[in-house]
């Protein structure tokens, strides 16, 4: 198998270990068994386990921020973008995968290289909107950051919420109200073409 294949393959693997046993109970032992290779071809790939998750981890962080931009970005309408931007997260936790786990609940958060890429996440995100609302309502940098950070907070606890104690809630249905009580708030913020002249 060539070696960018064979990667993506251990990637795989090690992420559904991961996932159903957690950082501190998996073993590369599990993970080489799950992609049916020996221990030494594992190791080429990955010097240990804290290299493997990540590099998970970094995969799924990258593919967030990229997944939230792209979500900003499909229209010019600002309550379209911020439920765009909610299902973004919910969209994440609803995947089979599980991956969402490695990045809002792991158990690794001590590991200051861990740390920094769930971190990024959150960083990541509200950078991107902050800066839509910082060009749209003419807010300084650290006021619109702040209200970017809110709305990153508010998608992900209630989205992780949803996914095990939602009710009977469709995640259309959760998106929709959890995107019109942010709207509900952001969009009292006027854009800076709507302000009155001072």
């Amino acid at each position: 198998m060539p070696r960018k294949e064979r990667r993506a393959q251990l990637l795989e693997s090690a992420l559904e270990v991961f996932v159903a046993q957690g950082y501190h109970a998996a073993a590369m032992d599990d993970i080489a068994d799950r992609a049916g290779v020996s221990k030494p071809v594992l190791y080429q790939h990955f010097p240990g386990k804290l290299d493997l998750y990540q590099a998970l981890l970094e995969t799924a962080a990258d593919q967030i921020i990229k997944n939230c931009r792209r979500a900003l970005a499909s229209t010019e309408d600002n309550k379209l973008r911020v439920a765009a931007a909610m299902d973004v997260f919910y969209g994440y936790v609803a995947e089979r995968s599980g991956a969402f786990r490695l990045v809002f609940e792991s158990d690794l958060t001590n590991e200051p290289a861990v740390r920094a890429q769930v971190d990024r996440v959150t960083t990541g995100c509200a950078t991107a909107i902050a800066e839509v609302i910082h060009d749209d309502t003419g807010l300084d940098d650290e006021a619109s950051m702040l209200l970017a950070v809110s709305l990153v907070g508010m998608a992900q606890v209630s989205a992780r919420y949803w996914l095990v104690d939602g009710g009977g809630l469709t995640r259309e249905q959760a998106t929709a109200l959890v995107s019109g009580l942010a709207w509900r708030g952001i969009g009292g913020y006027p854009r800076t073409d709507e302000a009155p002249e001072a």
